[in-house]
């Protein structure tokens, strides 16, 4: 099982979905965990169900002043700040590149990237300071690692927050700070239900694996990446996509 006993980490857009799957399991591995998000009772409701070593703060990724609260708080309530996820973010929607307006582009921008970069600038001089390191896991999407069709804004932040989370690794290893980015291709989550994707095998034809994600799968790749046991593993990409980033398959031949 991982270790986490003894962290505490910060997980944003913790309220639901992978956020909050990630949240369990990081709270089973032993840390302890402040959820942040836009989405006040479900953040509260969220942190409740985990018990005392689960708090929830208000918080809008975009804000430095709610960044620097954040960090505040954690370090108040648990003491350190050993780990982030950064996984708060939204898809803009799906339009072609030239019916996405100049404002959504930005504002998708302005969450999923900035609201990354922000929160690392946050935590770095914390986790510094302390002088045992850390871990910094960035959530990116499959959509960071190949040209995604109706994802002009999404795609351009994901990829940008690969990018930013190789910068990051360079800079921080001499820290001991690790920073990584985790790619999860379609996951069933409240979200994808509502647009009409199913669980189960065969489900999903565009995966060699032939079905979409389920969110303990993308939380285990969160949870291991926070964790001593990837203490040599910093600038990488991990896809947890079910094989969809590699290429076509039996399921979706060449233009399929």
């Amino acid at each position: 099982m991982t270790d986490l006993r003894g962290r505490t980490v910060i997980i944003t857009g913790g309220a639901r979905g992978l956020g909050a799957e990630a949240a369990r399991a990081a709270v089973r591995a032993g840390a302890r965990v402040v959820l942040t998000d836009v989405l006040g009772d479900e953040g509260r409701d969220t942190a409740a169900g985990l018990g005392d070593a689960a708090r929830f703060v208000p918080h809008d990724v975009t804000s430095e002043a709610d960044w620097r609260q954040v960090a505040q708080y954690t370090v108040a309530e648990f003491g350190t700040v050993d780990g982030l996820v950064n996984n708060a973010g939204i898809s803009g929607g799906s339009q072609l590149l030239e019916e996405q307006s100049v404002e959504d582009f930005r504002r998708v921008l302005d969450i999923d990237l900035t609201g990354v970069f922000i929160g690392m600038r946050t935590v770095i001089p914390l986790m510094k300071g302390q002088g045992a390191g850390g871990s910094i896991v960035n959530i990116s999407s499959a959509a960071g690692l190949m040209g995604l069709a109706m994802t002009a804004g999404y795609g351009a932040a994901k990829w940008g927050v690969r990018g930013l989370t190789k910068v990051a690794a360079v800079e921080l290893a001499a820290a001991r700070i690790r920073v990584n980015s985790v790619h999860p291709g379609m996951t069933y989550t409240p979200m994808t239900a509502h647009v009409g994707i199913e669980q189960g095998e065969g489900k999903y034809p565009h995966t060699p694996m032939g079905r979409v994600g389920e969110p303990p799968e993308i939380a285990a790749a969160v949870t291991f990446l926070l964790s001593d046991a990837a203490s040599y593993v910093t600038g990488a990409e991990l896809a947890v996509d079910g094989g969809w980033t590699t290429g076509p398959t039996p399921r979706q031949p060449p233009g399929g």
